[in-house]
């Protein structure tokens, strides 16, 4: 079974403590879902941050009400960021400017430094490409190539050099607990999860969400990336940590107990959406783009087209590793024909 706490949900902004010395603040976000979770952990040093939200004025303005409010008392020391997009690390050198230490895993830091100092005032070639063998419209493609994408910077704090490292299997302390880091895959590369070895907590990032799958996507940068293979791989990983009574800290929605089951259902779900695209592939070919009811089973609006290309090009992805599916064809446009 999984157990959401009964906790009242915090307003924006707000600090509720769901577990001694353990706060759980909610960020707005401009895009869905509408809050990201942080966690602030109490300790002889001062705070520990999970996560940070992303660089707006409207966050910042937060922020500054916390400091100054129910962390007045202490430092902020730490950041600890899960994993590298920008609702979790956005604000991340504004806190390393006033004397945080970012704590976070190499391929984390990395992505997210290489993302920041990468800004395009026009979609790259290679996104043109990556769309269009996907099965993009020529009218949408057309559209974007006359549009500033948007870019990390738009929303993400200048990150100076300089981390502290977390990998696989490493003991860490904080908030008057030690944990274990176990790495997670397939939403975003080495994602930091932090399982308490004195008491059930367990902060989960988007790995370990309650009641959505997190995106599963795959991007121009790494155009073959089985993010969806990976996703499986971790959640199997996980479960052999896994308790029922764990507290789960997620990165969105509500935190929960029944972590087992859990992980099963997100395993299952994704099989599941396998077992659909394979038999629609059987009866007839079909573009990436051509999958979206497949996958989805509802309409895919203009707002959401994006995340849900990348999450079916992780499917047919993790299809073409695992030799179920291969190239059929080509369209008169230039998207490949998927066949099984």
């Amino acid at each position: 079974m999984i157990h959401t706490e009964p906790h009242i949900l915090p307003a924006s902004g707000e600090a509720h403590e769901i577990a001694p010395g353990v706060l759980w603040i909610q960020l707005p976000l401009p895009f869905k879902p509408s809050f990201v979770n942080v966690y602030a952990l109490r300790d002889a040093q001062g705070w520990t941050l999970i996560d940070c939200g992303i660089d707006t004025p409207e966050v910042r303005c937060i922020w500054q009400d916390l400091l100054c409010g129910p962390l007045a008392d202490a430092p902020v020391t730490r950041l600890i960021v899960t994993h590298h997009h920008l609702d979790h690390i956005g604000l991340a050198g504004w806190f390393q400017s006033m004397g945080a230490e970012l704590w976070t895993s190499r391929t984390a830091w990395l992505m997210a430094r290489m993302s920041v100092l990468d800004v395009q005032d026009r979609p790259t070639p290679q996104a043109v490409n990556f769309w269009r063998e996907a099965g993009m419209s020529p009218e949408m493609i057309a559209e974007r190539m006359g549009e500033r994408p948007f870019n990390m910077a738009d929303a993400t704090a200048p990150l100076p050099p300089g981390y502290r490292r977390l990998t696989e299997g490493q003991e860490v302390g904080f908030g008057n607990r030690q944990w274990i880091v176990r790495m997670g895959e397939g939403h975003a590369p080495e994602h930091v999860t932090l399982w308490s070895l004195d008491d059930d907590l367990v902060i989960g990032g988007d790995q370990l969400l309650s009641s959505i799958s997190p995106n599963l996507g795959v991007y121009p940068n790494e155009p073959d990336a089985d993010s969806v293979g990976a996703w499986i791989d971790s959640c199997e990983r996980l479960l052999g940590f896994a308790r029922p009574e764990q507290l789960v800290l997620p990165g969105h929605k509500l935190p929960y107990r029944g972590l087992p089951t859990r992980l099963r259902q997100l395993i299952e779900n994704q099989n599941a959406a396998i077992e659909r695209l394979l038999c629609g592939l059987r009866e007839d070919p079909r573009t990436t783009v051509g999958c979206f009811d497949l996958l989805y089973r509802r309409m895919i609006g203009k707002p959401e087209f994006s995340l849900a290309l990348a999450e079916a090009v992780g499917h047919i992805n993790h299809l073409r590793a695992t030799g179920q599916v291969w190239p059929v064809g080509q369209t008169k446009d230039g998207a490949t024909l998927w066949g099984a």
